[in-house]
This record gives structure tokens, sequence and C-alpha cells, in this order.
């Protein structure tokens, strides 16, 4: 008997070339199931300004959760899992499955082929993102950063038309899922430019008593990547982190070893740094520890002045 699983995700170039790579590894671990995409186009789709305006990331990954939760539409959701909101809860009834996770670094893209540190003053480097824009604040002050929204594509093009934006900062998974990684002039180490929590990492959601969806999608996960999304994720959490909060941090983890998750929080304009890292062999606790860390050094101070920014 065939299986249908619909996928419901963004309908951009990037979410398109995610959704593909899904649909190719569901056929290779569970033949007879039949993927198909079910494109969702939301306010965040249509809004060209600030996210913090209608939102924030939220606007992006609920519109595609929903698909899933009318149970009429979609089966399965899949999100970039840095772009699902820490300051929301996980809607009930829904579950995240992790598969193997992809690179973490951030990159550089320089028509010229320039690296970071070789970038005359005032040169425009475009990002929207607050955590990278206090990272290259603090450390290349002598750069304007300019905020810049849309999709990989879209901003790459403003990077070589040299109008807006001189330079363009993106996730390295990012451009190897579009095929353009060699466009990167330097892929930035996360001492230099720590990563976002749950960067290069996929989530597949889908609804928890969705048994059928649950067996297809089991072969696809991985242990430990999902130790280390959960231990980033219950930070986030911890901190509330919104979309425009200036937190970063990365967890790494085997199957069964301990788990090290590093993390700082920022002021917007990167004046100041509060950082921690700390072992552990269970996620939660790795991730509420760090978070109580921080909050201890004055993290609610410094994320309660990014949502007033």
């Amino acid at each position: 008997m065939t299986l249908r699983i619909r996928i419901a995700s963004r309908a951009s170039v990037m979410a398109t070339a995610q959704v593909n790579w899904l649909m190719g590894e569901i056929t290779r671990t569970s033949p007879g199931t039949v993927p198909e995409f079910v494109p969702v186009t939301t306010e965040g789709d249509r809004w060209a300004g600030p996210l913090s305006e209608v939102g924030g990331k939220a606007v992006f990954t609920n519109a595609v959760t929903q698909a899933v939760l009318d149970g009429r539409r979609a089966d399965i959701a899949l999100h970039c899992s840095k772009d699902m909101p820490g300051d929301e809860p996980t809607p009930p009834g829904t579950v995240c499955l992790y598969p193997p996770r992809d690179d973490v670094h951030d990159a550089l893209v320089h028509p010229g082929g320039s690296q970071l540190d070789d970038l005359p003053p005032d040169t425009r480097v475009g990002t929207s993102a607050p955590r990278r824009i206090a990272q290259l604040t603090a450390s290349h002050p002598h750069l304007v950063v300019v905020p810049v929204r849309g999709n990989a594509d879209t901003r790459l093009a403003l990077s070589r038309a040299g109008d807006i934006i001189d330079a363009v900062i993106l996730a390295h998974a990012g451009l190897r899922r579009i095929g353009r990684a060699s466009e990167a002039t330097e892929v930035l180490t996360t001492g230099r430019m720590m990563p976002a929590l749950g960067a290069g990492q996929l989530a597949i959601q889908t609804r928890a008593d969705d048994q059928p969806a649950l067996d297809t999608l089991t072969p696809l996960t991985d242990v430990a990547a999902t130790r280390a999304a959960l231990a980033e994720r219950t930070l986030l959490h911890a901190l509330a982190g919104h979309c425009h909060a200036p937190i970063a941090g990365h967890a790494t983890a085997g199957d069964r070893e301990e788990i090290r998750l590093a993390a700082r929080v920022y002021a917007p304009d990167g004046s100041a740094m509060l950082a921690c890292t700390l072992t552990g062999p269970d996620p939660e606790s790795v991730g509420n520890a760090v978070a109580e860390n921080l909050i201890g050094q004055g993290a609610n101070k410094l994320l309660a002045s990014s949502r007033r920014s």
C-alpha cells in the first residue's frame, strides 16, 4: 500500500532545496512512500520591512506549522531550526525530529574576493541578524553594517550590484543547499562569529499522534544532532529568545558522550558580551544550566535592551 506524505514548507529557493533533499531521503529510506511538496506563502514572505514589526521569525514558521496542525493540508512541516522562535511554546501535540546537522558556520561573500579582515573602512556589509550585527560591530567597528532582508539569492544579488551593500554574511549551510557555496570568500570560525542556535540544523515537525509520519521520519533522525538541538532549544526557551535577541551558541554532542554547549548574549551594539560554556550528559540540564549562568551575569538586562532597540 502506497503512503502519501505531504511536506509543508515555504516556497523560496532555499526551502525548496531543503524539501527536495527531504523527499529524496524519504524515497530512499521508505520505499513505497510518496512525498509531496505543499508550498506555503507566509506573511513574512509578503512583508519587506523589519520582521520585528510582523511578529519576528514566527511569521515564517507558524504558517507552515499550521498546515500540519489543521490535519488537512500537510503531514509534516520542514523548518530551519534557527528560525523557530524561542519565546513561544512548541504547539501542543507536535514533535520535532532532527536529521544530521549541516555546517554551522557563517560565510562572507565579497564580489572582489576579500576576506573579512581585509575589508577597508566603510565597507558596507549586509546582514539583518542581531547576533551578527553585534559581533561584527564589536570586532570590526570600521565597517558599516546594513540591515538587508530577503532570500539568499536576493542578498547575493545585492552584494554583486554594489548599490546598497558591498558584501554580505550568510549561513554557509544555506549557500551549500542552493549550490552556491563556491561564492563564499571566507568561512568564519565559531570563534570569530558564533553561530545562531540551531544553525545548520533542519527540524522536521509532525503531529505526535501521526504514527505513519513518525515511522517514516524515524530512519532520518540523528542521535547526536538531536541531543545538540535539544540543548540549544532548551537554552533558547530558558532565555525567551525572540527574533531580535542577539543570542548565539553552539552545542556539540556524540551519541552518548557529554554535551558541550557554548553560548553568548550580546548588547545590540556589541558593547557588551556575556559568555558561558558548560558540559554535561543531559541536553535539557546543560541548556538550563547555561541559561541560569548567563541570567546570573545579567542576560535579562541585555535581552531587555534588545527588545527596545
